[in-house]
């Protein structure tokens, strides 16, 4: 079975080298916010390009804290798109804010400027743009837009490690970068993690506070926060880990680079390429098509395994149907999720496999 993530596949030079970090950690004797945590800070902002980044739990409090630390709360709307992990809206409602969804580009499942201006209202204090699949676009428009209306850029990068456009990376472009490192990330740790960075010192130092319980200094809390630390272990490993995402970041775009070549089906559609190389790392390949059930289908029996990011979109779950959204609706969003197949890419993937995905969608027909 060819599968989208093949954690077994890894080298046994970097399973070495983590068991060797996590042994680092344990006879440090120092388990939370340590020396670990640190250092990886520091190689994470300077890999990004910012001045601050701030370990935390996971992706989506990593959210939840940079609203929380630019005071975006109750009354307060944030637009962002239903094409989405629901975690990013979730962070959202846990802020205490507003959640409004705009629709998305069809030809690159990104959230659409247009439909984002329709939702501009006089209670917009933001727009949190995600980075789905690990494409970054148009962000110098998305800065002029911000700017124009006075509200905040919020980047959701949790699958867009190393992504970069004109010589910038991913979070470095809005007032704060919300990153996820849980395991089928590009960068991936071996249970949930994240990171928040910026390069606004205030943001950094009320992020760090909030994550730890609000603490300024020991015993002393200024501010109601949460208990959301990055692990020692995690960033041990992590440090190892990012050693290797540059070559793993090249290997998954070489492998895209053979399915754009190759991938030669009336029934498949493709969504469009980054609008440079480095804009997208391909955390997800993925393609639509209106016989995508069918698809799957034929692709498991060739051994294949394709998933769907994602079936539901945000608006249409259970707790979010009355949820604010785009006056002309979320047409493009329904339909995406309705067609959209994310195929295997990952960095393990030999070039026989890649043909065998190849030729197993050229040789799909309709049904």
């Amino acid at each position: 079975m060819i599968l989208m993530n093949d954690f077994k596949a890894e080298p046994q030079e970097l399973r070495e080298a983590m068991l060797k970090a996590v042994r680092r950690v344990m006879e440090s004797g120092w388990y939370v916010l340590g020396n670990e945590v640190d250092t990886f800070e520091k190689q994470w902002a300077n890999t990004c390009g910012v001045t601050y980044a701030v370990g935390v739990g996971n992706g989506m409090d990593a959210i939840e804290i940079a609203l929380r630390a630019l005071n975006v709360g109750p009354g307060d709307e944030v637009i962002t798109t239903p094409m989405t992990a629901f975690a990013t809206v979730l962070a959202i409602i846990r802020a205490g804010a507003i959640p409004v969804l705009a629709d998305i580009d069809p030809h690159t499942a990104l959230l659409s400027m247009e439909s984002v201006r329709r939702c501009i209202s006089p209670n917009t204090r933001a727009v949190l743009l995600v980075h789905i699949y690990g494409q970054i676009r148009g962000m110098d428009e998305w800065v002029e837009f911000c700017s124009r209306h006075g509200i905040f850029l919020i980047e959701d990068c949790a699958q867009a490690h190393l992504a970069s456009f004109r010589g910038k990376i991913a979070g470095s472009y809005g007032v704060a970068g919300a990153y996820s490192f849980y395991p089928t990330k590009n960068l991936g740790a071996l249970g949930d993690a994240g990171m928040l960075v910026t390069n606004d010192q205030q943001i950094a130092l009320r992020a760090s506070q909030l994550r730890n319980y609000g603490q300024s200094v020991r015993y002393h809390h200024p501010v109601l926060g949460m208990n959301s630390r990055l692990d020692e272990i995690h960033a041990a490993m992590l440090i190892e880990r990012m050693k290797w995402l540059p070559e793993s970041t090249r290997r998954r775009r070489e492998i895209v680079d053979a399915y754009r070549v190759g991938i030669r089906n009336p029934e498949v559609r493709l969504l469009d390429a980054p609008q440079e190389p480095s804009a997208h790392v391909y955390h997800l390949f993925v393609v639509v098509s209106e016989q995508r059930e069918a698809l799957q289908a034929h692709l498991q029996q060739q051994q294949i395994q394709a998933l769907i990011h994602y079936p539901i979109p945000v608006h249409a779950q259970e707790p979010c149907k009355n949820i604010a959204r785009d006056p002309q609706g979320l047409g493009n969003s329904e339909w995406h999720a309705a067609t959209c197949l994310s195929l295997p890419c990952h960095p393990h993937m030999t070039d026989k496999e890649v043909d065998v995905v190849i030729s197993a969608i050229n040789a799909f027909r309709r049904k």
